[in-house]
């Protein structure tokens, strides 16, 4: 008996192809992201957060590891990485959710785990005597003080909270679990509430000390709520409270905090370029007129340097208006138009009432040398050393924005010659702004450009204005990489248009004196 090989219809195997090609593509998706490194990263710190763990700083008789076993015992070893995996998913799925951009960046994945080992590390070195337990303090107080400064107060104490969790278990030779960790969240919680940004050099001391008053206060109570009455009825009676030992204790808790707070006062720099940020003293000091590069570009560019200040300032106000970082807007904006350094009389605002120098150029020429001035601002800012959250400005400012001038010129002289012009090539090359702070200072700039080229301006007329460029900008796509709301967009025109309304402002004539000879 021959058997017949069942026949398959070509719309069945056309769907059984794309089937296979999808799941194709989707394995291929996922191997070509970065989960695959994330879960390598997270696996590896469990790992390594286990063995922290699972070493034996005392033996039975409460002597230094040395004298005993080096790991607790297997049982133990599994109950800890059970306890880390579980802890250590929790933290992933909290990045995941309110810092995504960390699983983006496969250094700042790294530099978080490493921060946290480190810490915990250091936390179970803390545990070898008794006397050392209260160092934990201080080590939950280094994981809040930097991750607020690395990135929000709520992601700060997210993970603090998962931190004091395992170092809780690192450092609970001789405290319960349950006092240390109360003991190390309130140190933490208080610097992150009380750290939002660091503008003064005296901030983080500031904030250390607040922190260390709550830490006294807490081990202080705990101390006398752990108290062991000697009258049969359990009362605890004054005479019981070991009023010296409580003091050492909150005193030593106390003294920690205050000098983690030194402490990262002197490692602020490292700190900033680990994880890449720059804090509000930093753009303070990029904010100076002093600056190397913000000199070249006064007296280089006079007219973009003027420009770049009032930029700053409309645009730090209309940060202010939707709670974003106006100090952050104001410094970028001085520095996103550091490219046309290179070659100022090509643009407008250094031309001094000049003839322009594009009327001898062609369309495509004049193209090349506006689009020219971002890749040049990119490499100044590279040469200068410029904090990457400055840099974005440079890069975004235009976004992927058509130059609409030279886009018409060429339109006018490809219908003459009959050939096609692309708009493609008449765009900015990108990025689009990607945080509110960047799209803020791209509406500011061209609607402050546009502003400046109309005559008998009049607050409605500014409004217009500024309102045709915000829509303009939103139906391009230029605000879709960045989590801007219509609503923050309407407080920004309206700031903006403010702003510029107030700068645009008209002046009484001065009256001539009788003596003065009429102008012909």
């Amino acid at each position: 008996m021959v058997l017949k090989k069942k026949k398959i219809s070509a719309r069945r195997k056309h769907v059984r192809d794309s089937k296979s090609a999808e799941k194709f593509a989707r394995i291929s998706a996922f191997a070509n992201s970065r989960i695959p490194l994330a879960i390598f990263i997270l696996l590896v710190f469990a790992s390594l957060a286990t063995f922290i763990l699972s070493v034996n700083t005392f033996n039975e008789h409460g002597e230094f590891w040395m004298a005993g076993e080096l790991f607790e015992s297997s049982p133990q070893i599994i109950a800890y990485g059970v306890i880390v995996l579980i802890v250590a998913f929790a933290m992933a799925v909290y990045v995941a959710h309110y810092q995504n951009r960390i699983i983006v960046k496969p250094t700042r994945m790294m530099a978080l785990a490493g921060l946290l080992l480190i810490l915990l590390a250091l936390t179970k070195f803390g545990s070898l005597y008794q006397e050392w337990v209260y160092l934990s303090t201080g080590w939950a107080v280094t994981c809040a003080i930097i991750l607020t400064i690395a990135y929000n107060q709520r992601f700060a104490i997210g993970m603090t909270f998962f931190f004091c969790v395992l170092a809780s278990f690192a450092a609970s030779n001789h405290f319960p679990y349950i006092n240390l960790f109360l003991t190390m969240m309130v140190g933490a919680v208080t610097c992150c509430f009380s750290l939002r940004e660091i503008r003064t050099r005296m901030k983080l001391i500031e904030v250390s000390i607040i922190a260390a008053v709550v830490v006294f206060i807490t081990t202080a109570a705990i101390g006398v709520i752990q108290t062991e009455p000697t009258v049969p009825n359990g009362l605890i009676r004054f005479e019981d409270i070991k009023l010296l030992e409580i003091s050492r204790n909150s005193g030593l808790g106390a003294a920690v905090t205050i000098a983690i707070g030194l402490i990262i006062q002197g490692f602020l720099p490292l700190i900033e370029k680990v994880f890449n940020i720059a804090t509000s003293m930093t753009l303070l000091d990029y904010s100076d007129a002093n600056q190397p590069l913000l000199k070249k570009l006064a007296m280089e560019a006079p007219g973009t340097f003027s420009h770049s200040l009032l930029i700053g300032t409309i645009a730090e106000a209309a940060a202010d208006a939707i709670g974003a970082n106006g100090l952050l807007c104001r410094v970028g904006a001085y520095y996103h138009d550091i490219g046309k350094i290179n070659k100022p009389p090509y643009f407008v605002e250094n031309q001094m009432g000049s003839a322009s120098r594009h009327e001898q150029l062609s369309p495509a020429m004049s193209q090349l040398v506006i689009v020219g001035h971002v890749k040049d601002g990119i490499e100044i800012a590279k040469e200068y050393a410029l904090p990457g959250v400055l840099r974005q400005f440079v890069e975004t400012h235009h976004g992927t924005t058509l130059i609409e001038y030279f886009y018409n010129e060429a339109k006018k002289q490809a219908e003459d010659k009959q050939t096609p012009v692309s708009e493609s090539e008449f765009r900015y090359p990108g990025p689009k702004p990607r945080t509110k702070e960047a799209a803020i200072v791209m509406l500011a700039d061209t609607s402050e450009s546009a502003v400046r080229s109309m005559s008998e301006l009049t607050p409605g007329r500014v409004d217009v204005i500024v309102h045709n460029m915000a829509v303009k900008r939103l139906q391009d796509g230029q605000f879709d990489d960045c989590d801007l709301t219509l609503r923050e967009l309407s407080k920004i025109e309206g700031s903006i248009a403010k702003s510029l309304a107030a700068h645009h402002h008209g002046r009484i004539a001065y009256p001539k004196s009788p003596d003065e000879p009429i102008e012909k």
